[in-house]
């Protein structure tokens, strides 16, 4: 184990190779974190790496992780503990959308367990694989990517489990009910699990047209990773401010 790393924080945003993901991971950087980008094509790692080392003040490096794939999750973190001994910051930003404008009268089943092993079980196994550490160190700060059309509540305008991508939706209502039972969990130690809603952003996701930039949508995420001890547990949070599930 390489010793130089017990005095910094170490994160890992899962998806970091480009969009909202590798924004969080570039702002997580400048705030002093040793960031890990996790990605299933180690060349699209090494490359985002490349870009962003390239910026002043920033250093990352990458993983190769696949987070609908278990043994990829337990490979990598056996990978993490040897090397750092510890993993402070997991932000879960890796998702997939399949079913874009599609109802849940039409959507196949087959399109509906892809989504669900990404973005929900890919972050079940990550918590799983991450809590215990956290707990043995006595901090951790997870932060869930989710997204207001996952909500049941109307949410800032968007219209909560109203509409087509149906797969996508529910499986963000799946993460939002995840983020509150891991929070749960945590006890009394110092780690807080909580939900982010980006909003709508200008990555390949949301479409060049969108309202956001990738660091307007990464600011909430990036927050949540680095609460202080009296910080929010357990909530779910756009713009920095309590939304409903």
């Amino acid at each position: 184990m390489e010793n130089d790393h017990q005095s910094e924080r170490i994160a890992l945003v899962t998806g970091g190779n480009r969009g909202i993901g590798m924004e969080i991971a570039r702002q997580l950087s400048l705030k002093g974190l040793h960031v890990l980008i996790g990605c299933r094509d180690g060349e699209k790692g090494r490359l985002a790496v490349e870009q962003l080392n390239r910026q002043e003040g920033v250093k990352v490096d990458w993983e190769v992780v696949d987070v609908s794939c278990r043994g990829s999750i337990d490979d990598m973190m056996k990978r993490i503990v040897s090397k750092y001994g510890r993993l402070d910051v997991l932000v879960n930003n890796a998702g997939v959308i399949l079913d874009r404008g599609v109802s849940i009268l039409e959507v196949k089943e087959t399109v509906m367990r892809e989504t669900f092993e990404t973005n929900y079980f890919g972050v079940l196994n990550l918590l799983q694989a991450v809590v215990p550490l956290m707990k043995k160190q006595n901090y951790g700060r997870i932060v869930n990517l989710s997204s207001g059309v996952g909500a049941f509540q109307v949410h800032q305008g968007l219209l909560g489990l109203k509409g087509k991508s149906a797969a996508y939706r529910i499986s963000k209502t799946m993460l939002n009910a995840l983020t509150c039972l891991a929070a749960h969990e945590v006890g009394d130690a110092d780690i807080k699990v909580n939900a982010a809603c980006p909003g709508s952003v200008r990555t390949d996701m949301g479409g060049k047209d969108a309202p956001l930039s990738v660091a307007e949508g990464a600011d909430t995420a990036v927050w949540l990773a680095t609460l202080e001890e009296n910080g929010p547990n357990g909530g779910f949070f756009r713009n920095r401010l309590k939304a409903e599930w």
